[in-house]
C-alpha cells in the first residue's frame, strides 16, 4: 500500500506540475456552474409562475430535486465523461512514450500497485473538481429547503460512475503510448457505454434487459432520484475491478515480452 501511495504522490505532482490539472478542473467548474446557473434560473421562473397562478389552482411546491438537482447531476455526469480522457490519456502512455515505464519496471514494486497508485491519483482529480461544486447545495439553502438526501446520494452515484471512467481510461491508456489514441479510444468507449440504454426499445426482452442494465448511465438515475440500490453499486464496483484487472494483465503482458 505505502508503493502505491507513493505512485499516487508522484503521479499527483506530475499533474499539478502542469497546466493540465488546473485547466480540467477549472473548465469542468465553470461548465458546471452554468449548468446550475440555468437550472436556477428555471427554477426561479417556474416558482413564480405558481405563484401567480396560486389564487386559480391552489398553492403548489415546486420539487427541487426534479427541477435543478437531476438535471444538474446528469449534465454533471456529460461533462465528467469529457474530461475523463484528458485526465487519462497521459497515465501509462506518456510513461511508455518517454521509456519511464521501463524503469518503473526496475522498482521494488509490483505491477498492482503501479496500477493503484495512478489509479487513486485520477480519482483525487475526480474529487478535486466535484468538491467545490458542493457550493451549490448551500446556494440552494438559501432558497429553498435542500432534499439532503438527494444531494447525497447523487454525488455519491457521480463519485461511482466517475471512478468506473477513470477505470476504464486508465486500462485504454495501457495499450498505446500516443496520448491521442488513448483519448480517442476512451471517449469512444464510454460514449458506447453511455449509450447503451437508449438503444433498447419498449419491448424489454431478457436482451434488451441486458443491454440496458450494462448501460453505466442507467445505474446513475436511481442516485438521483434519492434511492442507492444495491445492483448500482455492485455494477459500478464491478465496472472499476473488471477494467483494473485487465490494466494488470495488459501490463504484465508486455512486461513479459519486454
Amino acid at each position: 500500500m505505502r508503493n502505491a501511495l507513493a505512485v499516487m504522490k508522484r503521479e499527483l505532482r506530475s499533474y499539478f506540475y502542469s497546466p493540465v490539472a488546473y485547466a480540467v478542473i477549472f473548465i469542468f467548474l465553470l461548465i458546471a456552474g452554468y449548468f446550475f446557473y440555468s437550472a436556477m434560473v428555471f427554477y426561479g421562473i417556474k416558482s413564480y409562475e405558481l405563484s401567480r397562478a396560486a389564487q386559480f389552482i391552489g398553492a403548489q411546491e415546486l420539487d427541487m430535486a426534479g427541477s435543478v438537482l437531476r438535471p444538474l447531476f446528469a449534465n454533471l455526469g456529460v461533462v465528467m465523461l469529457l474530461m475523463t480522457p484528458i485526465i487519462t490519456m497521459r497515465l501509462f502512455s506518456e510513461e511508455k512514450k518517454s521509456g519511464s515505464i521501463e524503469l518503473l519496471f526496475t522498482w521494488p514494486l509490483r505491477d498492482m500497485e503501479m496500477v493503484f497508485g495512478k489509479y487513486l491519483a485520477s480519482v483525487l482529480i475526480l474529487l478535486a473538481s466535484l468538491a467545490p461544486t458542493l457550493l451549490f447545495s448551500a446556494i440552494i439553502a438559501f432558497y429553498a429547503t435542500p432534499p439532503w438526501g438527494v444531494i447525497a446520494t447523487g454525488y455519491t452515484g457521480l463519485f461511482l460512475m466517475g471512478s468506473a471512467f477513470m477505470a476504464l481510461g486508465l486500462f485504454v491508456s495501457t495499450l498505446t503510448e500516443n496520448q491521442a489514441v488513448a483519448a480517442a479510444i476512451t471517449f469512444g468507449a464510454l460514449l458506447l457505454f453511455w449509450a447503451l440504454a437508449w438503444t433498447v426499445g419498449l419491448e424489454m426482452d431478457t436482451f434488451s434487459q441486458t443491454i440496458k442494465y450494462l448501460s453505466i448511465l442507467e445505474h446513475l438515475d436511481q442516485f438521483t432520484k434519492g434511492v442507492i440500490d444495491t445492483r448500482d453499486i455492485i455494477y459500478y464496483l464491478s465496472f472499476i475491478f473488471l477494467f483494473l484487472f485487465l490494466s494488470l494483465r495488459s501490463l504484465e503482458s508486455k512486461q513479459w515480452r519486454g
